[in-house]
């Protein structure tokens, strides 16, 4: 997905009951002849108060917390993540030393009235703690200055035991409506960190809190720009995921094909691999068939997936760990590239080759997009579309080129699509790439339908090739070889040889 400013502040979980009983025409609802000894569900401060109501007699409370089997109190194995969150706060330790250091995960976020989105903590939350898709809204991570470091506390609001009415009666945090929630003792098990009530944290004024404080919400950035060892067995494992789905998407292609919103089926054919192999997609699907390919971030996916034309698809799977893949081929509908769409497949290809081979150690990060731009200005002026020669198009002042590519080919990637959005120029664009990074190369094509530029046979041909590249000790390895790229191998993938 083409890099563009992106935040990682946290969504939030979705309340999938409804709360309000609608009864059938000519029928009365039940909540119209509620007793007296029934009370609406709580709902937050400006929130819907006409819920399902809930009976609140202490015959009702007394029959409702009473008769249930004893859960055992089981403590979990630590996560493999809690090691390396470990490390990572250590880190973060040594750079705010003698300092408070706050992260919250974040709070629920309204979807509509009482409708909330998925959650998912902040990026750094997860860094810093390993509590990935199974956190808890409103957690947070605290790093108290002690004598030689800091000591780490989680804060949440743990499981309501059944004497309360709160697994029952809470839409926001009850077992009833969202599941059973984890134990203090199950937590600090699990990620190895103390863990304490929610209530028990006290905020300071001279608090370091990531989302409020510049300096800190760049270094927890930074601090993701080399990937352990953890995080790339993450990545790997997204990547597998997402050829996964691009394979679902091969083989309902043929259904597919000159279907009315057949755009939409590709996203959520896809989408089902994600639910099933990981938490979710790591951002929305981009299935642009047809001259929608031209558009970059086409995501309203509502049009026709026709024969004759290509489809891009641009997609990736979020593990539970919330490490995602961002990956895109762009495909024949009918399995054959027409002449000149397989000229501008193969263009862009030999771009993405281009830059992935100076991919090592000690380069410079913008120098991977440089030598993508070297091919992509070649191709287009020799097929007379550039006013300029190639090379007088590359100057920083010409970039003619740049019409038909308007993107960056490379951007980081990890917990978020757009990983380290916080870190310094100098570390990011202009940095040297290191060992472990973990990044994109995407070049492209797009001549849209509307371009007098380009003759007549190219307008409203798009084509991105998009790959996730882990950089080695002596070059780079390409985590998504194992979905077809050359024109040749996505023809006999589509074929089914």
């Amino acid at each position: 997905m083409e890099d563009m400013a992106t935040s990682s502040d946290a969504t939030s979980t979705t309340d999938h009951a409804s709360g309000i009983d609608d009864a059938p025409t000519g029928e009365a609802a039940l909540d119209d002849v509620a007793p007296e000894t029934e009370t609406p569900v709580s709902a937050p401060a400006g929130g819907n108060t006409n819920r399902s109501t809930t009976p609140d007699s202490t015959r009702f409370q007394d029959y409702i917390s009473t008769g249930w089997v004893e859960q055992p109190a089981v403590l979990p194995p630590a996560r493999e993540a809690s090691g390396f969150a470990a490390e990572r706060r250590r880190l973060v330790s040594q750079a705010f030393a003698g300092q408070r250091v706050v992260v919250p995960a974040g709070d629920l976020k309204q979807r509509s009235n009482d409708t909330d989105y998925p959650f998912r903590p902040h990026s750094a939350f997860a860094h810093l703690t390993g509590w990935a898709s199974d956190s808890e809204p409103g957690a947070v991570l605290a790093l108290d200055p002690v004598d030689g470091g800091h000591s780490a506390t989680l804060y949440f609001r743990e499981r309501a035991g059944r004497d309360s009415n709160e697994f029952y009666a809470n839409p926001a945090i009850g077992e009833f409506w969202i599941g059973a929630r984890p134990s203090l003792a199950q937590v600090a098990a699990d990620l190895g960190v103390a863990t304490a009530h929610i209530d028990e944290f006290v905020a300071s004024e001279s608090d370091r809190t990531v989302g409020s404080d510049e300096e800190l919400d760049r270094f927890v950035s930074e601090l993701r720009l080399v990937k352990d060892a953890y995080e790339v067995a993450e990545l790997r494992s997204a990547v597998d995921a997402t050829r996964r789905g691009f394979d679902d998407i091969v083989a309902e292609l043929p259904r597919i094909a000159d279907q009315t919103r057949g755009e939409r089926i590709v996203e959520g054919v896809f989408y089902t691999r994600a639910r099933l192999d990981g938490n979710a997609v790591g951002y929305d699907t981009i299935a642009a068939s047809g001259p929608h390919a031209c558009i970059l971030h086409w995501t309203r996916n509502d049009g026709s997936v026709s024969t004759g034309d290509m489809i891009l698809v641009d997609a990736g799977v979020e593990v539970d760990s919330l490490y995602t893949a961002d990956i895109t081929r762009t495909l024949p509908v009918n399995g054959t590239f027409s002449p000149v769409q397989r000229r501008v497949y193969e263009a862009v290809r030999e771009a993405a080759d281009a830059a992935l081979a100076i991919v090592r150690p000690g380069i410079v990060f913008r120098d991977v997009h440089a030598e993508a731009m070297k091919v992509i200005a070649r191709y287009t002026a020799e097929w007379g579309i550039l006013p300029v020669s190639a090379e007088e198009s590359l100057e920083p002042d010409a970039q003619y080129h740049r019409r038909y590519m308007v993107h960056g080919t490379s951007h980081h990637l990890g917990l978020d699509v757009h990983d380290c959005a916080q870190a310094r120029r100098e570390m990011y664009h202009d940095g040297t790439v290191e060992e472990g990074m973990v990044f994109t190369i995407e070049p492209g094509l797009y001549f849209q339908p509307d371009d007098l530029t380009v003759p007549e046979e190219f307008r409203g041909i798009g084509v991105r090739i998009e790959d996730d590249i882990l950089v080695t000790a002596d070059g780079a390895e390409n985590l998504s070889a194992g979905i077809p790229r050359t024109a040749d191998e996505v023809e006999a993938w589509l074929s089914g040889r």
